[in-house]
C-alpha cells in the first residue's frame, strides 16, 4: 500500500504513524518495510512517540529487523553508506527508553556495536548515530545487569577514548563514565586502569590550568576519578595527576570563595583523603600550610553549620559536613603522627584547639537529636567522627562528652540491636563503597573512647549506669561468632579482631577499678564462661596471639574475683582455660646462645617477638594474676605440674646467665614461684630438685629463698 507523508498536524501525524505500523506488520518485502521504517524513524527522531506507540513499534518489528539493519553493508541506492545502521540505532534508542527493553539480552549484546559507533569517524551525517548510541548506553547503565555488561564488553575504554578525542558527544562520554564509576569503580579500575588514568590526566591538567568557573565544575567531576580501590600514589602517572589536583586545590582554597565554590573543593579534598590519606599533600612548608588550611576550613564549616542548627540549612549541608569530618579525621591523625610529620608542633597545637571547638559543635548538635532521627546516616557520621576524637584526645571536652554518654550508649545499642543497614552519605565511612548500604555499627567506632573513659571514675559510672557492660558483652559474643565463623581465613578479620581486643581492654579496666560490680553483675560470670571456651581455640593460631593475650589476661583477672563460682571449681572448661593460659605465659621466653658468655641468655621466643609491644604489659599482668589465682584454686598447682611448666622454668633459670634477666622479669617469675612453693609440696620439691635455692639467691629472689628455707 502507498505510504502517506507525515502530516504537519501532530494528531494527523499520530494517525499516519499508526498506518505506518500497519504497513510494517503487513509488509510483503524488505522494500515496503524499509519505506515504512523511514517514516517511523522520522517520527521517533521528532519525539512524536509515546510509551504506548513505542511498544507498538517494538511489537511490529521486534529486535530482528534492527539487528539486520545494524549488520547490513549495502545501503539503498543513492543513500549514505551508514543509512541502514543509522535506522537500526534509532529504533534501538527508541526501544531503550523502555527500561524492560533496555535490559534485554538482544540490546546488551549490541554493546560492542554502540562502542564502535562512538569511536567511528564523525561527519555531519553520523552525529545522530552517535547520539543514538549514547542514548542506548545510558539506558543500559540504568538497568540491573547493565553496568556489569558495559564493563565486560569494553565500554569504559571506548568512553575514555571518545572523551579524550573531544569529538561529538564527548561531554556525554564523561557523564556516562561518571555514572559507571559510581556503580562499579573497582571493576572499572581493575580492567581499564591505563585508559582511566589518561582521562584523569586530562581532567587534572584542565583543573590546574582553568581560571574560570570550569575549575569549580571540575571539582564536581574529579572525585569520581579518584579511586579508593586503586591507590594512585603507587603509580608515577597517578602521582603526577594527584600533584596537579593538589596545586589546583591550593589555588582555590587560597582564594576568597563563595559557599557554592568552597563546598565542591572540600568534597574533592575529602575524596583524595579517603583514597590516599595525606600522601597526596607534599612535605615541606607549602604542604603543611595547605593541610592546616584544609583542616581549619573543615572545622569552620562544621561550626557554622552545627552550632546554631537551622534544621533546613543543616539538611542541605549534610554532604559537605560529612566531607569535612573526613578532613578532620585526617587532622587528628596528622597531629598524632610522630614519624615524618607534615605539621610542626605549633601547627599541631593550633589545629588541636580549632578541632576541639569543632567537636564541641558536633556534641552540641548530637544533643539536639530526636528519637525519630536516629536512622539518619548523618547522625552516624557525626557519632563516628566523635568516636575518632574520643579515641585520641581524652582530656578535652570531658564534661560535654560525659553528658553525651547516655545518648551514645543508647544510640549504639539501638543500631546494634536492630542491625539495620542504612544508605550511607558519601564519605560517611573511610573506605566505604560509594552508594552502598552500610551496616551502622556505631559501637565499633566508640570502643577506643570507651576504653579510655572506663579508666576514670565519673564516665565509668555513667557507662555502667547506662548498661554498657551488658551491651559490650553481647557485642563481644557477636564478634566472637564472626571471628570463629571463618577459622580457616588466611588473614585475620582485622576490624573484628581489633574490636575484640579493645573490648578486652574495657572489661579489664572494669575488673581492675570496679571489682564489686564484677561480683554483682551476672554479665561478668557469663563473660568468664565465654573466655574459658574461647582461649583454647585461639592459642594454636599464631596470627591470633595478641587477641589470645588479651583473653588470657582478662580471664585470669576475672577468675581472681569470681573464684567462688561453680564454673571455676575444677570443671573441664576451667582446666582447659588455665592449661591454655599456662601455655601462653610459659612460651614467651627461651634460652639463646650468647657469644660473649659461657651461659645462654634469657631471650624472647621468636613467635612472641613481633607482637611483644602489644602483649608485653598483658604478659606481666597475666603473671601477676596467675600468682593471685594459685592459692584460690587448690587444683591449679597440679595443673601447672602436668603442663611441665614449673620443671621447664626451673631448668631454664638454672641454665641462663642471671644478668640476662631484668628486674621486672625476675619479679614476675618470683611471684608465681613463691605462690606455687607455698601452695604445693610437690611444686616446692620440683623447685628444690632443680637447685632452686641456689638460683633464687643468684637472681635476688629473696621472697622465694625465704619460702624455700621456711619449709
Amino acid at each position: 500500500p502507498p505510504l502517506p507523508a507525515m502530516a504537519s498536524d501532530p494528531r494527523d501525524g499520530h494517525a499516519t504513524l499508526k498506518r505506518c505500523l500497519g504497513v510494517l506488520r503487513d509488509a510483503r518485502n524488505d522494500s515496503e518495510q524499509f519505506a515504512a521504517l523511514l517514516l517511523v524513524t522520522k517520527a521517533v527522531r521528532a519525539g512524536e512517540v509515546d510509551a504506548k506507540t513505542r511498544r507498538q513499534i517494538f511489537e511490529a518489528i521486534g529486535f530482528t529487523f534492527p539487528s539486520r539493519l545494524l549488520t547490513s553493508r549495502q545501503p539503498p541506492p543513492g543513500c549514505p553508506p551508514h543509512t541502514f545502521r543509522a535506522l537500526g540505532l534509532t529504533l534501538l534508542a527508541c526501544f531503550c527508553t523502555d527500561p524492560d527493553l533496555a535490559g534485554h539480552s538482544q540490546v546488551l549484546n549490541k554493546i560492542p556495536t554502540f562502542n564502535e559507533v562512538l569511536l567511528s569517524p564523525c561527519d555531519p551525517d553520523s552525529t545522530s548515530m552517535i547520539d543514538d548510541a549514547y542514548q542506548c548506553l545510558s539506558a543500559i547503565l540504568a538497568t540491573a545487569r547493565g553496568p556489569r555488561e558495559l564493563v565486560t564488553k569494553g565500554t569504559v575504554p571506548a568512553l575514555c577514548q571518545a572523551y579524550l578525542s573531544g569529538g561529538h558527544g564527548s561531554d556525554r562520554a564523561l557523564t556516562l563514565l561518571v555514572g559507571l564509576l559510581a556503580i562499579a569503580e573497582a571493576k572499572c579500575w581493575q580492567r581499564d586502569t591505563p585508559q582511566l588514568l589518561a582521562v584523569l590526566s586530562k581532567l587534572s591538567s584542565d583543573f590546574l590550568k582553568a581560571e574560570d568557573m570550569t575549575k569549580f565544575e571540575l571539582c564536581e567531576v574529579l572525585p569520581h576519578f579518584i579511586p579508593v580501590s586503586a591507590p594512585l600514589t603507587q603509580d608515577s602517572q597517578g602521582s603526577e595527576c594527584l600533584h596537579r589536583v593538589y596545586k589546583g586545590l591550593a589555588d582555590i582554597l587560597g582564594s576568597k570563595l563563595s559557599q557554592s565554590q568552597r563546598d565542591p573543593a572540600l568534597k574533592l579534598a575529602a575524596q583524595l583523603v579517603q583514597a590516599c590519606g595525606a600522601e597526596w599533600i607534599p612535605a615541606g612548608s607549602a604542604g603543611s600550610k595547605f593541610l592546616a588550611l584544609l583542616v581549619n576550613l573543615a572545622c569552620v564549616e562544621v561550626r557554622l553549620t552545627l552550632e546554631e542548627p537551622d534544621l533546613v540549612e543543616v539538611e542541605g549541608k549534610k554532604e559537605v559536613v560529612t566531607a569535612c569530618y573526613v578532613l578532620m579525621e585526617m587532622g587528628i591523625q596528622e597531629c598524632l603522627r610522630e614519624e615524618n610529620p607534615l605539621l610542626d608542633k605549633v601547627q599541631k597545637m593550633q589545629l588541636m584547639r580549632i578541632m576541639e571547638e569543632a567537636f564541641g559543635a558536633v556534641i552540641f548538635y548530637l544533643r539536639q537529636v530526636k528519637q525519630e532521627e536516629l536512622q539518619d546516616p548523618f547522625i552516624f557520621a557525626s557519632v563516628r567522627i566523635l568516636g575518632a576524637w574520643m579515641a585520641e584526645e581524652t582530656s578535652s571536652l570531658k564534661q560535654e562528652i560525659c553528658e553525651l554518654l547516655p545518648f551514645l550508649v543508647h544510640y549504639a545499642r539501638k543500631l546494634f540491636k536492630e542491625g539495620s543497614p542504612a544508605v550511607s552519605l558519601p564519605q560517611a565511612e573511610l573506605g566505604s563503597t560509594k552508594g552502598s548500604a552500610l551496616p551502622q555499627d556505631a559501637l565499633r567506632f566508640l570502643l577506643p573512647g570507651f576504653c579510655h573513659l572506663t579508666a576514670e571514675d565519673k564516665p565509668r559510672d555513667i557507662l555502667v549506669s547506662e548498661g554498657a557492660p551488658a551491651l559490650l558483652y553481647e557485642y563481644f559474643l557477636h564478634h566472637w561468632e564472626v571471628l570463629t565463623s571463618e577459622p580457616a581465613a588466611p588473614t585475620p578479620l582485622m576490624s573484628t579482631e581489633m574490636s575484640l581486643q579493645t573490648m578486652c581492654g574495657i572489661f579489664l579496666n572494669l575488673v581492675v577499678t570496679a571489682p564489686d560490680l564484677v561480683r554483682q553483675d551476672k554479665t561478668f560470670s557469663s563473660l568468664m564462661d565465654v573466655l574459658m571456651k574461647s582461649l583454647p581455640l585461639l592459642l594454636p593460631q599464631e596470627h591470633h596471639l595478641v587477641l589470645a593475650a588479651n583473653v588470657a589476661t582478662l580471664g585470669l583477672m576475672l577468675a581472681r574475683i569470681l573464684a567462688g563460682s561453680a564454673a571455676l571449681q575444677g570443671t573441664q572448661p576451667a582446666k582447659e582455660f588455665f592449661r591454655a593460659t599456662i601455655s601462653f605465659l610459659s612460651q614467651a621466653h627461651t634460652a639463646q646462645a650468647d657469644p660473649s658468655s659461657d651461659s645462654p641468655a634469657m631471650a624472647m621466643s621468636p613467635a612472641y617477638t613481633s607482637s611483644w609491644d602489644d602483649i608485653g604489659e598483658l604478659w606481666f599482668l597475666g603473671m601477676q594474676a596467675l600468682a593471685a589465682c594459685i592459692p584460690l584454686f587448690p587444683w591449679l598447682p597440679q595443673a601447672i605440674l602436668q603442663a611441665h611448666w614449673l620443671q621447664g622454668l626451673s631448668e631454664l633459670l638454672s641454665r641462663v646467665a642471671p644478668a640476662s634477666l631484668d628486674f621486672e622479669l625476675v619479679a614476675a617469675f618470683q611471684g608465681v614461684l613463691v605462690e606455687l612453693a607455698r601452695a604445693s609440696g610437690p611444686c616446692r620439691d620440683v623447685i628444690l630438685s632443680h637447685h632452686g635455692t641456689e638460683w633464687a639467691n643468684l637472681y635476688g629472689m629473696a621472697a622465694l629463698e625465704q619460702c624455700l628455707a621456711e619449709q
